[in-house]
This record gives structure tokens, C-alpha cells and sequence, in this order.
């Protein structure tokens, strides 16, 4: 393959990130939580809204927990990543479009819309993560891992943006009211979504052999795979180590954003300030994404995750402290500075400990690890204000999980990672 067709590929791989990025910042993160409780569940209690939330959040991470190492081995056996990516990627979009004509009052529907688009979202990373190995050399990972998080940002920035001028001056756009803009608003998130997924598609070449088996052999050569992986990944130190340590710091990085938000609200700050906050995020994350992959590439992956890592620990201990509106808004810049770094890093070193032929089963399990994230975090939290009585304390727990997150990290070496059998 000429370098030109590599890099091509690369950036074909890359802009899936910035693709599908829109949904997890306008949907996810945005709107959707928002307009739920005032639309969709209007009329209900806001506990009950609340319940109908988590009930649903957490009924498409069970689905992603059971389904994702499974797929992701089957994807394997099938050398067939690409496939599985657009059924989930056309799955999600679908869903994400259909929220477009639930009507007000209809909660049920919209909550089972969400569900399937947020499930098939996340199915679709693990397809998305592992085709990494099929568009760059283990010495390119970091850096092109980087770049998909850096476009990610941008991407989903700037639709973020643009509906939040939509909903802010709906006239301007020619539509009734702000509720219209957002019901706008998650339609052109699938569009955007379905556009700028072509070119993985197109661009990305996934390798293949002659005897690529069939679908039903794939399905039981990849339950079969997966019982074999799971048994396996318990003698495969490195890769046990590392999705150990990845759990509770990339739990602690979860659970920070989570509280910021929350900690925003409670010291009175409007939406729009917290919306203000996360395209802070978004536009800062871009370069400083791909300046992490620089910075890995020229000095070492492992040391700028420790960087990161290091920062967010800062964060934690500085939030003990947060009172004005002003330090809120340094917090969101400070963090947009090291989220995708660690982020991205923490992906591309994993892909360096995989056994080759397996990327699909274990970024299935890397991805579960993922859904277990801000589990520990909240109930630090929890605990801590309970038997301290202080929220500022409680925040401070959570340099628990950095601390033991990246002293696991020390003991893992890549290069003792498991070869192919």
C-alpha cells in the first residue's frame, strides 16, 4: 500500500470520530437529558423523569456489556469489522433520526429511540477502535488514534455549536420555537453522522483471507473464541493489568466531567454557562489531542497519559476549592486540555498489547471496561459526603482512582505483551 493510500485511509478511519461525535456531544451530552425532562416526560415529577433516565442509560449499557466482547470476537472470526460497523452506525442513525418526530408527552418512544441509538453507538466503537490495526503500523498508532480524537472534538464542536444557534435564535433559522430547534437539532446529527461516515467506508481497506468463513461459523467460532479470550486474558499480565488500570482511571476522568457539571448546577450557574463549558471542552480538545499524539511519537505514550493523568489529579484537588463561575470555566479549558489526550493514548497503547488477529474481541473487552466507568467514582463521592458531611471533601476522594489507576499502569510493559498463537 503506497504511503498516499495510507494516509488516505488514515484520515478515512479518523473522521468516523468526527462523524459520530455529534451524537455523543449534541444528543448525549447536550439535548437529549434536557428535553426529555421538559417534552418528552412533560407532566411527570422530575424524580420520576430521573428514573425513566437512569432506567434507560442503564439498560443500554447492559447491552453493551453483554454484546460488545461477543460481536467484537465474531467481527474477528468473520474478517468482517467494516460490515458490523455500518449495520451499527445505520442502526444508531436511524434511531438518532427518529427522535425527530416523537411528539410531546410520548416518553416511552423517545426513551427507546435513545436506547438503541446509544447502544448501537457504542457497538459501533468497537468495530471502529479495532480497524485501527487495518489503516496504521504500531509505530502510527498514537498519532493517528490522536487524530481521530482531535477530529472528534472539532467535528462535534462544531454542530454543538450550530444547534445551540439554532435553539438559542430559532427565528434566525426560520423555525417555530426552541423546541423545534432541537428536535432540528438531533436530525441534522444523523445526517452529519451518515455523511461523514462514508469515507471509513470508502477508504478504509480491511484485510482479508481466502477462507474467510461464513456468517453462522463465525458466530460459533467467535463464542468460542471469546470463552477461549476470557480464560486466556487472566494469564496475559500486561493486558490484564492495563484494562484493571484503565477501569479506574478513566472511571476517576469520567466521574470528574460528570461532576463538574453537576458541581456548576450547584453552585447556581445557568445552562447556558454549562453548555458554554463543553464547547470549551470540545475546541480545546482538538489540537491538544493531536498534540498528545505528537508528544507520545517524541517522547513516550505511557509518560503523556501519566502527563494527563497528572493534570486531571490537579483538576481534582483544585475543585476542593471551586467557587466562581470564572474558575468553572478554567476548569473546562484545563480539562479540554488532557481528555482526549489520555483518551486517545490509552486506546493506541492498548492496540499495542493485543495478540494480532484479535483486535475486535479485545477492544470488545476494552470497550466493556469503559461502560463499567464513573461506577467506583460516584460511590467514592457518595460515601465520602456522607461521612464527612462535606462536598468539597467528597471531590477529593477521587484522586483515589488516578493514584491507583496510574501505579498500575508502572507495572505494565508492552513489550511482554501476549504474540499470536
Amino acid at each position: 500500500m503506497s504511503e498516499s493510500r495510507d494516509r488516505r485511509a488514515q484520515f478515512g478511519w479518523a473522521f468516523y470520530d468526527w462523524a459520530n461525535s455529534a451524537f455523543a456531544t449534541t444528543v448525549v451530552a447536550g439535548f437529549f437529558p434536557i428535553f426529555f425532562k421538559s417534552f418528552w416526560s412533560s407532566g411527570h415529577p422530575a424524580e420520576t423523569s430521573t428514573l425513566q433516565l437512569g432506567v434507560g442509560s442503564a439498560l443500554a449499557s447492559l447491552v453493551v456489556l453483554v454484546l460488545a466482547p461477543l460481536l467484537g470476537a465474531v467481527a474477528d472470526r468473520s474478517r468482517r469489522k467494516k460490515p458490523w460497523l455500518a449495520l451499527a452506525t445505520g442502526l444508531s442513525v436511524a434511531a438518532t433520526a427518529g427522535l425527530f418526530f416523537v411528539g410531546e408527552g410520548q416518553w416511552l418512544f423517545a426513551l427507546t429511540l435513545f436506547v438503541i441509538a446509544s447502544a448501537a453507538f457504542f457497538l459501533a466503537m468497537v468495530f471502529y477502535d479495532s480497524l485501527i490495526v487495518d489503516v496504521a503500523t504500531p509505530a502510527d498508532y498514537d498519532r493517528v488514534s490522536a487524530l481521530g480524537y482531535g477530529l472528534g472534538y472539532l467535528g462535534g464542536g462544531l454542530l454543538l455549536a450550530v444547534n445551540v444557534a439554532m435553539t438559542l435564535w430559532p427565528e434566525m433559522f426560520g423555525l417555530a420555537d426552541r423546541a423545534a430547534a432541537v428536535r432540528w437539532s438531533f436530525l441534522s446529527v444523523a445526517v452529519w453522522w451518515a455523511l461523514f461516515a462514508l469515507p471509513v467506508f470508502l477508504w478504509v481497506k480491511e484485510e482479508r483471507d481466502a477462507d474467510t468463513p461464513s456468517a453462522g461459523q463465525a458466530m460459533r467460532e467467535g463464542v468460542s473464541e471469546l470463552r477461549r479470550t476470557a480464560r486466556r486474558i487472566f494469564d496475559e499480565k500486561p493486558v490484564l493489568t492495563f484494562l484493571i488500570a484503565y477501569w479506574l482511571y478513566i472511571d476517576g476522568v469520567h466521574t470528574i466531567i460528570r461532576m463538574a457539571v453537576d458541581f456548576g448546577l450547584n453552585l447556581g450557574f445557568g445552562e447556558t454557562s454549562l453548555i458554554t463549558a463543553l464547547l470549551l471542552v470540545q475546541f480545546i480538545g482538538f489540537p491538544a489531542a493531536v498534540t498528545f499524539g505528537w508528544l507520545a511519537s517524541r517522547w513516550d505514550t505511557k509518560k503523556a497519559i501519566y502527563l494527563g493523568l497528572a493534570v486531571y489529579a490537579a483538576v481534582t484537588a483544585w475543585g476542593y476549592f471551586l467557587a466562581y463561575e470564572w474558575q468553572f470555566y478554567v476548569m473546562a479549558m484545563v480539562i479540554g486540555l488532557v481528555q482526549g489526550g489520555v483518551q486517545s493514548l490509552s486506546r493506541s497503547y492498548f492496540a499495542r498489547l493485543i495478540p494480532e488477529g484479535r483486535a475486535g474481541e479485545y477492544f470488545g473487552i476494552y470497550n466493556m471496561m469503559g461502560k463499567f466507568a464513573a461506577v467506583i467514582g460516584p460511590l467514592l463521592v457518595g460515601v465520602t459526603a456522607a461521612a464527612t458531611g462535606s462536598a468539597r471533601l467528597s471531590i477529593l476522594s477521587v484522586l483515589i482512582l488516578f493514584v491507583a489507576g496510574g501505579w498500575l499502569l508502572t507495572r505494565v510493559d508492552a513489550r511482554a505483551a501476549p504474540s499470536p498463537e
